[in-house]
């Protein structure tokens, strides 16, 4: 069962090492979990943040893992390869621009405060 963990935490450092997406998205959530201790956040704002980043951060593990599987059994240029990416990318797309929004319905009014 230890091996389990060994090769999760591989897997996550091989995006953090490989996958310049994934770099962004650590960026944005370290950059969002600063935010939250300026501003203090609530725990419940806490928890919806915690699920944004990870959503984001899965999806973007999957969405590579995805990528490269689709490389090995096609590595030839192939029109269902092609929308398979393509669905996989919108995946992360679609978590991202959620996270946005909680990050916007969170934080937003934080900053209205104090201007």
């Amino acid at each position: 069962r230890l091996h389990s963990f060994r090769f999760a935490f591989r897997g996550i450092l091989l995006m953090v090492k490989t996958q310049h997406n994934f770099w962004v998205h650590l960026v944005l959530a370290s950059l969002t979990i600063i935010a939250g201790f300026f501003f203090h956040i609530r725990l419940a704002e806490w928890i919806m943040v915690i699920f944004a980043i990870g959503m984001v951060l899965s999806a973007e593990t999957f969405n590579s893992a995805i990528e490269q599987l689709t490389d090995l059994v096609s590595p030839e240029i192939h029109p269902t390869a092609g929308r398979v990416k393509d669905i996989a990318a919108g995946a992360v797309l679609l978590s991202a621009i959620a996270a946005a929004l909680i990050g916007l319905l969170i934080f937003v009014p934080k900053i209205m405060a104090i201007l």
